[in-house]
């Protein structure tokens, strides 16, 4: 397996996992665009907003606060943090989401979901199978 370069705040705007390798995003206040077929995405930080709409991610790892991504396809996801919005254009196969006041929105299914925490909302076009939810204020649907 081959490994994307971790991109610096110096270092520009672009993850390019090519074809199956790995690739991650960290810092903070900064736009990333990725693409190519990532086998896994790393996302960390503070106030990142991250393209993946080029791209086919298959694990996607997800924390920090305020981090906003966009995906044309993720295979599964495991999100730690607040304020953090996902958005896939296809289906979702598993998220484990911890944390407070999430968005996720998928346009298909979402195959297994589980959600520790407060007032997040998990939406798919496709349904949601098996889920267990933790927390008060959440909305699923």
């Amino acid at each position: 397996m081959t490994t994307a370069p971790t991109i610096a705040p110096s270092d520009g705007s672009v993850v390019d996992c090519g074809d199956g390798s790995t690739g991650s995003v960290t810092g903070a206040e900064r736009s990333v665009r990725v693409t190519g077929t990532c086998s896994q995405l790393t996302v960390s930080g503070t106030a990142l907003t991250v393209d993946a709409g080029a791209a086919t991610v298959g694990a996607l790892t997800m924390s920090g606060d305020r981090i906003r991504v966009s995906a044309a396809a993720v295979d599964s996801a495991i999100i730690q943090g607040n304020d953090i919005a996902l958005t896939v254009a296809g289906a979702l196969g598993r998220l484990d989401l911890s944390g407070d006041r999430a968005t996720i929105t998928a346009g298909g299914a979402i195959g297994s979901l589980r959600v520790r925490g407060q007032d997040s909302t998990v939406k798919a076009g496709g349904g949601i199978g098996d889920s267990t939810i933790e927390g008060r204020g959440n909305t699923i649907g």
